[in-house]
């Protein structure tokens, strides 16, 4: 019998809802312009009487839209594509946005044209559309190194079908499931409080600490040294004088974090807290759930299941082989 276990609840008031990689929230621009001074980037929409066949047969990403495509690789890009519709006789072009495409505008896009998702700065983004009146269970079922699987149901339907739906790449080890309105309001690194944490661990922990002053976190040998409730500048010269300490050669092994009090190390706070390493924290009125992968970074296969209508009754997410 497959036990399944109930990681937390999940609430789409916008009817829209965002999977993706939790720790690459730092690059949600919500409704805004997305502004990288670093990485500038152009969006293009593919136009033309064969737009669709063009970007399906030029395979870089999903549908007619080519987002963050780098400044410096523009006209090489532009060229490459001119290319692929001359040698297969495709009536299209690629049209460049005036500005860059609002990471809350792709998921709308995405969601009115039946695309499974897109990109921001090449991380995969899911985005479907979600029941709005009702919170959405998120459960995982255990397999032997981990996670076999976890699953947002969004109806109790029986399943009469169902195929992969997306892939995400995850490179922090953790996923978000999000309403797409309440990233509006996502602070990833901004304290909220103006406070912040700062702790560490690992092999040398307890040198690195004495050095410091750093008092035990917890009764725990696992709970590592620091400070909690800092001023976060405070907190910050602080981290900077333990990352000195740790890059002098020869130096004490440690690692250390970083925590201003912002949306994203509250609720990892609440993972770290919990047997199953998913935390829940409620921003602008919406329920967002992050869960660790529990196997690390990877490639995960969604699989979306639909009723015999064809409508969505869950995504499921592949984590060490199928259910």
């Amino acid at each position: 019998m497959t036990i399944e276990v109930e990681l937390g609840q999940v609430t789409c008031p916008s009817g829209q809802l965002v999977i993706m990689d939790g720790g690459y929230l730092e690059l949600w621009s919500g409704a805004r312009v997305p502004d990288d001074e670093e990485r500038p980037a152009t969006d293009f929409a593919v136009v033309g009487s064969d737009a669709e066949a063009a970007a399906e047969s030029f395979d870089r990403q999903t549908g007619t839209r080519l987002y963050d495509i780098p400044a410096h690789a523009v006209a090489e890009f532009t060229a490459t594509f001119d290319g692929h519709c001359r040698e297969r006789g495709h009536d299209a072009s690629l049209r460049a946005f005036d500005q860059p495409v609002p990471h809350r505008e792709r998921v709308r896009h995405a969601v009115a044209h039946r695309e499974p998702g897109f990109i921001v700065m090449g991380v995969p983004v899911l985005a479907i559309e979600a029941p709005a009146d009702r919170a959405l269970p998120v459960t995982a079922v255990p397999g032997e190194h981990g996670w076999r699987s976890m699953r947002i149901a969004f109806s109790a339907a029986p399943v009469a079908d169902s195929w992969v739906f997306w892939e995400l790449g995850i490179d922090h080890a953790r996923f978000v499931f999000a309403d797409a309105d309440a990233l509006n309001s996502w602070e990833h690194t901004l304290s909220l409080d103006g406070l912040a944490d700062l702790v560490l661990w690992g092999r040398d922990q307890e040198q690195v600490a004495a050095e410091f002053g750093a008092p035990r976190l917890g009764g725990s040998p696992d709970a590592g040294y620091g400070w909690v409730d800092l001023p976060a500048g405070e907190a910050y010269e602080r981290g900077l004088a333990v990352e000195r300490r740790r890059n002098e050669p020869g130096g004490p092994t440690f690692a250390f974090d970083f925590r201003p009090h912002s949306h994203h190390w509250q609720v990892m706070a609440a993972v770290r807290a919990s047997d199953h390493e998913a935390g829940v924290i409620q921003v602008d009125g919406a329920d967002i759930l992050l869960a660790m992968t529990s196997v690390g970074d990877g490639f995960f296969p969604v699989h979306l299941d639909v009723d015999a209508a064809g409508l969505p009754v869950a995504l499921r997410i592949e984590i060490t082989g199928e259910d």
